[in-house]
């Protein structure tokens, strides 16, 4: 289960630069790669989305272990 914890974590931290890069400079490397609305788009949002709520379940993980 630590791999996945891991790879969530990643694909979230890549979510939130996209996030940065929309906020501060109006660039949405996810669209730039992949173009704009299409199918390929929204499977990386999908994947970002869950990315982020499996990694909501490190806060409840003893990390001091």
């Amino acid at each position: 289960m630590n791999a996945l914890y891991k790879t969530c974590l990643v694909i979230a931290a890549v979510g939130c630069i996209n996030w940065g890069l929309l906020g501060i400079f109006n660039f949405n490397l996810v669209e730039f790669l992949f173009g704009d609305a299409t199918i390929i788009t929204r499977i990386v949002y999908i994947i970002v989305a869950i990315s982020g709520i499996l990694s909501l379940g490190i806060l409840t993980k003893d990390l001091d272990r």
